[in-house]
């Protein structure tokens, strides 16, 4: 059995060839076949607000009180935000907060727990 690259995205390990790419049957990514080795930490540098490097799964600390925009709700310094993603973008940190649901943070306001 030949031994196929996981998910970039999901770290799903149910991926298979299509042609020249690999697919991911769970969400649906597609990638080449060079682009196998790469992974989305491999491109994507994201620090907390004391320079440490963080990735995917990691868990940070809020170290600002944040107010929720659209809602009268407010993230509270210390709370713990666990299992985050990172992603592209101004707000670079994709998560779920307990009791407010999923949100996107700046990683300027987060250091690593």
């Amino acid at each position: 059995m030949s031994a196929l690259p996981p998910c970039p995205q999901c770290q799903s390990q149910y991926t298979y060839e299509d042609g020249h790419l690999y697919v991911c049957p769970e969400c649906g990514h597609e990638w080449g076949q060079d682009e196998a080795g790469k992974t989305a930490e491999d491109t994507l540098t994201v620090t907390d607000a004391h320079g440490n490097v963080l990735h995917d799964g990691d868990s940070v600390t809020v170290i600002k009180d944040l107010k929720v925009k659209g809602a009268s709700a407010v993230v509270k310094v210390g709370t713990k935000v666990k299992n985050i993603r990172l992603v592209e973008g101004d707000h670079n940190i994709d998560c779920k907060i307990p009791g407010i649901g999923a949100m996107k943070l700046k990683s300027e306001f987060v250091k690593k727990a």
